[in-house]
C-alpha cells in the first residue's frame, strides 16, 4: 500500500536567488559579528598554512647556507615560529566565538520569519502541502543558513585569502610561479564544474527518494492504528523496504559519480600541479635563490591543491544547503490569496449581524458552488443549516471566517464588509468548533485556554464544566495537566469535541459558529452539552451546521440548502408541515419510517449496499423527491421571539445521518503527514566543523 510521496523536484534559479537574499540580509544585518567570524579563521589559516611554513623555509636555508648553525642562532625562528601558531590559534578562536553569535542569531531569525510566512498563507496553501514537508521545509531553510555560512567560511574564504596570500609570496621569488598555480586552478575548475552541474540532477533525485521513504515513514506511524486493524504491517513494510532500496540506489548513484567521475578527474591534475610545483621550485632553486624558495614553492603548491579536490566538497555542501533553503522559498513565491487589507477597517462596536449578499464562490478548479447566494442572520438569531453532504454548509462558515476569499459580492458581520477588515480582528468576534476538533499535544488547560491565552484558572475551570470537560478531567492522572497527545489521541473523539466546546466557551464571542459540534457525542452526553450550548448561545448570533436534525430542530430558523442553494428556509413545525425536503430527512432520521418498518425494497438495498461495500449515505437516505422545487436562493431570518422552543421533541432513534461530513473542496490537497526528510550523506552536520591543522576542535 503506497502513502503519498511529496514530489519535491530540484528547485531552479529563482528560488535558490530568494534564498540567497534571505541569508544575505541576516549577514548585512549581523555584519559585525559576519566580518569577524567569517575573516578570522581564514587569516588564522595563512598563519598556519603559509606563514609558517615560511619561518620553515627561512630556517632551512639559513642551515643549508651556514654549516656552524647553533641552536642558539635559530632560537628567532623557532620562537617565530611558535608565535606564528599561536597567533593562528588565537584567530581561530576569536573569530569562531563571532561565528556562533552569527548562526545562532541568523538561525533564530530565520525560524521567526519562515513561520511567520507560512502563518500568512491562507487555507488552500495548507490543503494542498503536507504538513510534515512544511515542517522539514521552514526548519530546514532556518537550519541550512549554518552550513551556508559554514561553507563560507571554512571553504571558500578560509582557502581563497591564504591563496591569495601565497601568491604574494610567491611573487616575490619568481611571477613564473603564480602563473603556473594559477592556470592548473583554473584549468581543473574548467574541467570539474560540468561534472558537477550533472551531478546535480542526481542529487536531485536522490533527495526525493529520502523524501518519499520519510513521508512513507510519518504515514505509517500517524496511522498506525489502521495499518493494525487491517494486518497490514508486512505490506507496509514491504513498501518500506521498496523505497529504502530505491534510495540506497539512487545514493550511491550520485556518489559513485562524484568518486567515478570527479574525484578521478581532479586526481591526476593535482598530482600534474603538484609535479609542476617541484619542477619550478628545482629550477627557482638552481637559479640561485636556493633551498629556501624550493621549499616555499613545493609547500605552497602542495597546499594550494587541496583546493582542487575540495572544488567538488565545496560545491556539493553549497548546493546542498541552498537546495534545502530554497525548497521553502520556492512556496514563498506564490503569494497568499486571502490578505489584510492594505488600510483597513477597525471594528465597530454594535449588534452581531451576518448577511451574505449576493455571494458566488467556486472552490479552485470547479463549478461555482454558489451562485448570488443571499442570506440574512439578524443578531441574535440561531439559525441551523442542514441538508444533503456536499451543499455547501461548512463552505459557508469558512467563508464566514474568510479562511477563503468569495468570487462576487459580499460578506457583512455587524455592517462591515469582512473583506475590510483584520483577519485577526474578524475571527475574534467569533467562536468556532469545528467538525473534527483540532488538538495540539499540550496539556488539557492549555488547549481549553488556546481560545484565550488570558484566562484566569478558575474562567477555563468554568468553561471545562459547562462543556462538561471535568466529567473526564477528574478522573485523568494529572487532572488538566494532563497531555492530551499529537492530534489529542489520547482523548476520544467525544472528550475532543468536549474540549472544543469549552474553547468556544471560553472565547465569549458575539458570533458562535458550529459545525457538527456534537456528532460524536453519545445521547446523554449531547444532551448535557446542548444544555450548555443553549445557555452560551443567548444573546449571541449562532450558525449550527448539522446533518442530525435533531440538534438543530429548536432553531430559531432553518436554511436547508442544496449544492449551494438554498431550497428551504422556516422553523421545524413550519417546514414539517410543508412536507417537503427537510421534512422528509426528518422521516428518515425519526425512526427511519413514520408510516411502518422498513420496506422490503429497502432492506435489499441496505443488504446489497452493505455487501458490494458501496457507498451508503447518499444512497440509503435518498436524495428527496424528485419533485422538490427550489424555493429561491434568498433567505431573510427574522428576528427571534425569545427563548428556545421547548415544544419540540424529536426522537433520534436509529438515527441513519444523511452523511458524515460535507464533500471535501476539489482543490483539497493531501491530508496525510509527511515526516521530516533524514540529513542526506553531502551534509555537514551542524557541530562538525573542521579541526584545525594543529588538532584542536573549532568548537
Amino acid at each position: 500500500m503506497g502513502s503519498p510521496d511529496s514530489h519535491t523536484a530540484t528547485p531552479g534559479k529563482g528560488p535558490v536567488l530568494l534564498a540567497l537574499r534571505y541569508y544575505g540580509r541576516e549577514l548585512a544585518r549581523l555584519r559585525l559579528l559576519a566580518v569577524p567570524g567569517m575573516l578570522l579563521p581564514a587569516l588564522g589559516n595563512i598563519g598556519i598554512y603559509y606563514a609558517a611554513p615560511l619561518v620553515v623555509a627561512k630556517l632551512v636555508g639559513r642551515v643549508a647556507d651556514d654549516a656552524d648553525v647553533t641552536l642558539g642562532s635559530t632560537l628567532p625562528y623557532i620562537l617565530g615560529f611558535a608565535g606564528v601558531l599561536l597567533c593562528a590559534e588565537t584567530l581561530w578562536r576569536l573569530g569562531l566565538h563571532c561565528l556562533n553569535r552569527l548562526d545562532a542569531l541568523g538561525i533564530e531569525r530565520l525560524y521567526v520569519i519562515g513561520m511567520d510566512e507560512l502563518f500568512a498563507k491562507d487555507a488552500t496553501f495548507f490543503h494542498d502541502n503536507f504538513a510534515g514537508s512544511l515542517t522539514k521545509r521552514v526548519l530546514s531553510f532556518a537550519s541550512r543558513f549554518e552550513q551556508f555560512v559554514d561553507t563560507l567560511t571554512f571553504s571558500v574564504l578560509g582557502n581563497v585569502v591564504p591563496l591569495l596570500f601565497g601568491a604574494v609570496v610567491l611573487w616575490r621569488y619568481e611571477p613564473l610561479l603564480v602563473a603556473g598555480l594559477l592556470v592548473m586552478i583554473a584549468l581543473t575548475a574548467v574541467c570539474v564544474v560540468p561534472l558537477i552541474r550533472r551531478r546535480q540532477a542526481l542529487v536531485g533525485l536522490r533527495e526525493e527518494a529520502i523524501a518519499r521513504v520519510s513521508g512513507h515513514v510519518a504515514d505509517s506511524l500517524m496511522n498506525m492504528d489502521t495499518v493494525r486493524a487491517f494486518a497490514a504491517e508486512e505490506r507496509e513494510a514491504a513498501e518500506h523496504r521498496s523505497r529504502v532500496a530505491e534510495s540506497r540506489r539512487l545514493s550511491l548513484r550520485s556518489w559513485d559519480y562524484g568518486n567515478l567521475r570527479i574525484d578521478t578527474l581532479v586526481a591526476p591534475l593535482s598530482v600534474l600541479t603538484n609535479v609542476l610545483g617541484l619542477v619550478l621550485a628545482i629550477a627557482l632553486g638552481a637559479g640561485g635563490n636556493g633551498v629556501e624558495a624550493v621549499v616555499v614553492a613545493f609547500t605552497y603548491y602542495t597546499n594550494a591543491t587541496r583546493i582542487m579536490f575540495e572544488f567538488n566538497q565545496i560545491y556539493r555542501r553549497m548546493e546542498s544547503a541552498m537546495t534545502e533553503a530554497a525548497q521553502f522559498t520556492d512556496l514563498l513565491r506564490k503569494p497568499p490569496t486571502v490578505l489584510d487589507p492594505a488600510d483597513p477597517e477597525p471594528l465597530r462596536p454594535g449588534p452581531a449581524d451576518v448577511r451574505f449578499e449576493k455571494v458566488t464562490f467556486a472552490h479552485a478548479g470547479a463549478e461555482p458552488l454558489f451562485r448570488g447566494l443571499d442570506l440574512t442572520v439578524p443578531s441574535g438569531t440561531k439559525v441551523g443549516l442542514v441538508g444533503r453532504s456536499g451543499g455547501g454548509k461548512t463552505t459557508l462558515s469558512r467563508l464566514l471566517l474568510r479562511m477563503n476569499d468569495i468570487d462576487a459580492g459580499r460578506i457583512l458581520v455587524g455592517g462591515q464588509d469582512i473583506s475590510r477588515l483584520r483577519q485577526a480582528d474578524l475571527r475574534s468576534l467569533i467562536a468556532y468548533v469545528p467538525q473534527d476538533p483540532a488538538m495540539f499535544h499540550r496539556t488539557l488547560r492549555d488547549n481549553i485556554a488556546f481560545a484565550r491565552p488570558d484566562a484566569t484558572d478558575a474562567e477555563i475551570r468554568r468553561a471545562a464544566e459547562a462543556a462538561h470537560v471535568t466529567e473526564f478531567a477528574d478522573a485523568l492522572p494529572d487532572g488538566f495537566e494532563t497531555l492530551v497527545g499529537e492530534r489529542g489521541v489520547k482523548l476520544s473523539g467525544g472528550q475532543r469535541q468536549r474540549v472544543a466546546l469549552a474553547r468556544a466557551i471560553l472565547r465569549d464571542a458575539p458570533i458562535l459558529l458550529l459545525d457538527e459540534a456534537t456528532s460524536a457525542l453519545d445521547s446523554e452526553s449531547e444532551r448535557l452539552v446542548q444544555e450548555a450550548l443553549w445557555r452560551l448561545m443567548e444573546g449571541r448570533t449562532a450558525l449550527v451546521v448539522a446533518h442530525r436534525l435533531s440538534t438543530v430542530a429548536g432553531m430559531d430558523q432553518l436554511v436547508v440548502l442544496d449544492h449551494g442553494r438554498i431550497i428551504e428556509q422556516g422553523t421545524h413545525q413550519e417546514l414539517l408541515t410543508r412536507d417537503g425536503a427537510y421534512a422528509r430527512l426528518w422521516q428518515h432520521q425519526s425512526g427511519g419510517f413514520l408510516d411502518g418498518g422498513p420496506t422490503d425494497a429497502a432492506m435489499d438495498t441496505v443488504t446489497e449496499a452493505v455487501t458490494d461495500g458501496s457507498s451508503t449515505a447518499g444512497r440509503l437516505v435518498g436524495s428527496g423527491p424528485a419533485d422538490i422545487k427550489p424555493t429561491g436562493s434568498t433567505l431573510t431570518v427574522p428576528k427571534p421571539a425569545g427563548s428556545k422552543p421547548t415544544d419540540i421533541t424529536p426522537t433520534d432513534v436509529g438515527t441513519t445521518d444523511v452523511g458524515t461530513t460535507e464533500a471535501p473542496p476539489v482543490d483539497a490537497g493531501p491530508t496525510g503527514t509527511e515526516g521530516p526528510d533524514q540529513p542526506s550523506a553531502d551534509e555537514t552536520s551542524a557541530h562538525d566543523r573542521p579541526a584545525d591543522p594543529l588538532g584542536a576542535q573549532p568548537r
